[in-house]
């Protein structure tokens, strides 16, 4: 994908007026981290990157007028609020821990704002960190999707101590239509985990829903507009469902990361003794969907089973 495809065309500017400009630190630069970072850059911070992959750091500066950093550590350096969105628990601790991890970098009462889809131990592991270190940690996994990130219409879910988040609220919003703080360290990535079953169990009823449409002979885009009026809607419904009628599945939250968003969820109620018999279901599902060469496809994909 071309850099440039992560950022908004003719958006309209949005006003950041009563937000100071701050040296700002952004870590990860994929498809959603890309377009976030940009916004930020847009609300006039300034900007300092890092990816893993260095040229797409550098195509970033070059694009939105920060500085590239080599290092996390390097990127933290002199920045109030140090952001990041990277893979997974391990990829996470690879950017904040360590000798050239961001915690290494960042002075006294700086604040790291995660915006990866987490697991809560590593959250309150990297909070409990934080603290020892004169640090601020605060769990904020995003939900929206790449257009969500796009757009800076995304819902971020905050898990942390009070006084810090009220900090990085206002930068967090140049990126969000709503940043709420839920609960302490790892609650925002338990809201981000309930998030994920909600999704899941949508998908798969609407899948059924249009495949049975399907084998009754309805005109299921027509069907979908009357009953999108009624109890039935949702916002799977509203922009998913008439692309599964058409089978198109190349855009938006790849099979690939919903697995590993249920594999959290799945390990957590393992923990806390939760009942999710749909999610493993529809887990498996996605597995099938996977197993058929479908990882990167949308979770939309999830009706090609039943076809």
């Amino acid at each position: 994908m071309n850099a440039a495809t992560h950022l908004p065309t003719g958006a309209a500017v949005r006003a950041y007026d009563a937000i100071p400009s701050q040296p700002v630190a952004f870590l990860g630069l994929g498809v959603m981290g890309y377009p976030m970072a940009g916004h930020l850059a847009r609300a006039g911070h300034q900007l300092t990157v890092y990816n893993r992959t260095a040229s797409k750091a550098q195509a970033w500066a070059a694009q939105e007028g920060g500085r590239a950093a080599a290092t996390p550590r390097e990127a933290a350096q002199g920045a109030h609020i140090v952001f990041a969105c990277v893979g997974n628990d391990d990829d996470l601790r690879s950017v904040v821990l360590g000798e050239h991890g961001a915690f290494a970098g960042m002075s006294p009462g700086a604040i790291f704002v995660d915006h990866t889809t987490a697991s809560a131990e590593v959250a309150r592991e990297l909070h409990a960190e934080a603290r020892r270190l004169g640090l601020h940690f605060i769990d904020a996994p995003v939900s929206g999707g790449q257009a969500g990130a796009v757009n800076g219409a995304l819902t971020v879910m905050c898990g942390g101590d009070a006084e810090p988040f009220e900090q990085i609220r206002p930068l967090a919003m140049a990126m969000a239509k709503a940043v709420t703080r839920v609960g302490e360290s790892g609650a925002g990535q338990l809201a981000k985990m309930v998030n994920q079953i909600c999704i899941a169990g949508l998908v798969q009823g609407l899948a059924e829903a249009i495949a049975f449409g399907d084998k009754a002979g309805l005109d299921m885009k027509q069907v979908l507009d009357v009953i999108g009026k009624g109890a039935a809607q949702s916002w799977q419904m509203d922009n998913r469902g008439k692309t599964m009628v058409d089978g198109k599945f190349d855009f938006g939250f790849a099979v690939d990361w919903m697995r590993k968003d249920l594999g959290l969820v799945l390990d957590e109620a393992r923990r806390n003794g939760a009942r999710v018999p749909v999610t493993a279901v529809v887990d498996q599902f996605y597995a099938d969907v996977q197993a058929a060469g479908g990882g990167r496809l949308d979770t939309s994909s999830l009706i090609q089973r039943l076809k």
